[in-house]
């Protein structure tokens, strides 16, 4: 294996860990909610894909597309049955708030992960791809398909860059990150804009999840190691910072490249997770945190 065919395959993945983790990032910066289901709404993307494509078959656009839909639909059941219920509940106090965020997250992607399991086994599973062929890159032959996830991952982050930087619906967003109290002085509401930012994210991370079981397949057993991948990605990179997250995710992303051929892919994730506790030590707040 050259370090060339190390270089392109780590560029792949890390867009890809860059795209989910812009949307992980987004959800904290706006309503500070860390999502560990995150995992599990990835690979339900990609199962629905594969399903739809290949076992319905639809072919590899509708089953895209149906991917990303249900992904969209289950994050906005995340937020409706899980996290707005005990954001509003009186019962816990504020203090704690966070914490049985962060639980109930994290059992309800250990639901879907049994949910999918039952419904279509633990057995990897490999979407249809879009782009099919090869391309010679310097000299290594590399698929097109990897190349296609590449451009898709970043044009979809350029649009997002444009939606926060260039429309007043972004504008408000970026403000409610900044200052929720303000934006309510101004007349809007903070559940509008939490439903908005959580219908972006089901988005992203829907596209990310369908192009990982495209580039790499997916199981059941993916959805923890994707959400450690992506917790890893964000404290790195600094919690609410996606620029942070962006050069974070290229990082993580070498990293497991380089684990997985070097050593064994069964341990591509331990280096990120070694990295992040060295990293919590020495700067807490992260590469370009602010909190």
């Amino acid at each position: 294996m050259t370090a060339l065919q190390i270089l392109i395959d780590g560029f792949a993945i890390s867009a890809l860990y860059a795209l989910g983790a812009t949307g992980f990032t987004l959800i904290f910066g706006v309503s500070g909610v860390l999502n560990l289901s995150h995992g599990a709404l990835m690979v339900t993307a990609a199962v629905v894909a594969w399903a739809a494509s290949s076992e319905f078959g639809l072919g590899p656009y509708a089953g895209a597309a149906a991917g990303v839909a249900v992904c969209t639909v289950l994050t906005l059941a995340t937020y409706g049955i899980v996290v707005r219920p005990i954001d509003r509940s009186r019962a816990i106090p504020p203090e704690e708030k966070e914490i049985f965020i962060l639980t109930g997250t994290l059992l309800w992607g250990i639901m879907i992960q049994e949910f999918i399991a039952y419904l279509f086994t633990s057995n990897a599973k490999t979407v249809m791809p879009i782009v099919e062929g090869v391309v010679t890159i310097a000299g290594v032959r590399t698929p097109w398909n990897q190349v296609f996830t590449a451009v898709v991952c970043w044009g979809v982050i350029g649009l997002l860059w444009l939606l926060v930087n260039r429309t007043r619906t972004g504008k408000v967003l970026l403000a409610a990150s900044m200052n929720p109290r303000g934006v309510t002085l101004l007349g809007f509401e903070l559940s509008k804009i939490y439903v908005a930012i959580w219908i972006i994210y089901g988005v992203l991370a829907g596209i990310a999840g369908v192009l990982l079981g495209q580039f790499l397949g997916v199981s059941s057993y993916s959805v923890g190691p994707l959400t450690a991948s992506a917790f890893s990605i964000v404290v790195l990179g600094g919690l609410g910072s996606v620029s942070g997250s962006l050069i974070a995710a290229y990082v993580v992303g070498y990293l497991e490249t380089l684990t997985a051929y070097l050593v064994s892919p069964a341990y591509r994730s331990i280096p990120a997770l070694l990295l992040l506790v060295a990293v919590m030590y020495v700067r807490p707040q992260g590469l370009l945190g602010r909190r």
